[in-house]
Parts: C-alpha cells; structure tokens; sequence
C-alpha cells in the first residue's frame, strides 16, 4: 500500500464511521444501553480520548521532536482506569463537542499522512483474517488505522446489536 492508498482508506473508513453515526442519529446517540451503560456518545468519545496517543507521536516523529506526554493522569496505568477516566471528562460534553474533536483528529491524521513523502514507507501487516497498516516516520512505527480497527473489532458489533433492537422497538 503506498500513501495515497492509505489516505484513501481512511477517508473510506470515515466516510462508513459518519454514515454509521447518521443512520443513529443525534437523537439516539445519548441513549444508554449500547454497550453496558455507554451511550454511542460515549464510544465515540472513548475512540477520540484514545486517539491522540497516535497524532501527538506521529506529529512530533514527522517534526523530529520528543514525544508529547500522556493526555491523561500519569497515575493512570491499565486500559480500565484510563477508560473510565475518559467517559468521565467525557460524559457531560455535549454531543457536537465530541462529534467535532473526533471530525478534527481525522483531519489531523490526515494532514500528518499527506505531509510525509510519496515514498513513504508503509507496511502491511497481516493477522488475524485482518490487514493493518504501519506507518513508519524515521525509526517509529505507527498502527495508522487504531481508530477504524478498534472501533470495529470492539464497538462497531455492539452499536450495530443495539441499533438492530432498536429499529425492532
């Protein structure tokens, strides 16, 4: 895969993540059950609290600069404590808030992958039945797609379950 494939891909995979978020609905986007208690506010927000652990080092690898510290509490060690950290600063936001930040980090990851060079290099990984893409950036590797495969290896089932149930109702 060269770099414009890669853009490619993502913008594809956001384009399906928004069609998703709008066949739900602002509406029904804050009403729990979708997961446990979660909302797919929720989710989302839980997806962009995590997503900067990918732009933040990206940013600074493609810029030649340290990496950025945690955007949480350095107490926070496991992936429960940070999850629950995240829903909640998150939780009383509003809807367009968290809508737009995770509208914002895409771009950002975007605009880092157009900045590197055409020839940059890009890795497929194969595990799983699934294809993963490493971007490197000097001697970094970065997992480009975190976001897309995250959201659909653990939440995209749940939201799909929920909103199958709810269209029933």
């Amino acid at each position: 895969m060269d770099k414009r494939e890669l853009i490619d891909w993502l913008k594809e995979e956001y384009s399906q993540f928004q069609a998703l978020l709008d066949e739900i609905g602002p509406a029904r986007m804050e009403l729990p059950g979708v997961a446990a208690h979660w909302t797919t506010k929720d989710i989302v927000a839980h997806l962009s609290g995590w997503h900067p652990t990918l732009i933040g080092p990206m940013q600074a690898a493609l810029h030649g600069e340290p990496k950025p510290p945690s955007p949480w509490p350095a107490h926070l060690q496991t992936d429960d404590e940070i999850n629950a950290w995240i829903y909640e600063r998150n939780r009383e936001r509003p809807l367009s808030e968290i809508l737009a930040e995770t509208h914002q980090q895409i771009q950002q990851l975007l605009a880092i992958l157009e900045a590197l060079p055409d020839d940059a290099r890009i890795e497929t990984v194969h595990h799983g039945g699934k294809d993963f893409y490493l971007v490197w950036i000097g001697e970094e590797r970065f997992l480009a797609g975190e976001f897309f495969d995250h959201f659909h290896d653990d939440h995209e089932p749940d939201i799909r379950a929920w909103l199958a149930k709810t269209k029933t109702a």
